[in-house]
């Protein structure tokens, strides 16, 4: 197979996108958790994250997530292209502080709970799924 001028140019300029796609993911993980935190140190304790090691299916990773006293509770799926996956707010009277769904992932990945306490501080769980068929377009 000959290789045109075009062609190699059309695939350097792919090679680049691709090979930036994961920085953007994680440059917009990054910008998302300093909205949510203001800049504030996170705790590794008071927030409990349930996640499956092993997704046969990234469609459809069912977590839950617990944090007692949360006024909020942010997932991000750091590895998929949009990392906020969901946002649960809690008010005074809610009998607990938890959630439960299922989320899409694009492939083996961390997923990250924030919580943000009554006392205004932060606590962040973190998961590692792999993900055996991908959800994303994959």
């Amino acid at each position: 197979m000959e290789l045109t001028r075009r062609q190699a140019i059309a695939l350097g300029a792919g090679a680049l996108l691709a090979a930036h796609l994961p920085h953007t993911a994680y440059a917009a993980g990054e910008e998302a958790i300093q909205a949510f935190t203001g800049g504030a140190a996170l705790a590794d304790t008071g927030i409990t994250l349930t996640a499956p090691e092993i997704a046969e299916n990234g469609n459809t990773v069912p977590i839950e997530v617990s944090a007692p006293g949360a006024s909020e509770i942010m997932v991000l799926a750091l590895g998929n292209p949009t990392p906020p996956v969901a946002t649960f707010k809690f008010g005074p009277l809610a009998a607990s502080q938890s959630a439960s769904t299922r989320i899409r992932l694009a492939g083996t990945q961390d997923v990250l709970a924030i919580a943000r306490l009554a006392d205004g501080s932060f606590a962040q769980a973190k998961a590692t799924v792999k993900v055996t068929i991908g959800g994303c377009g994959g």
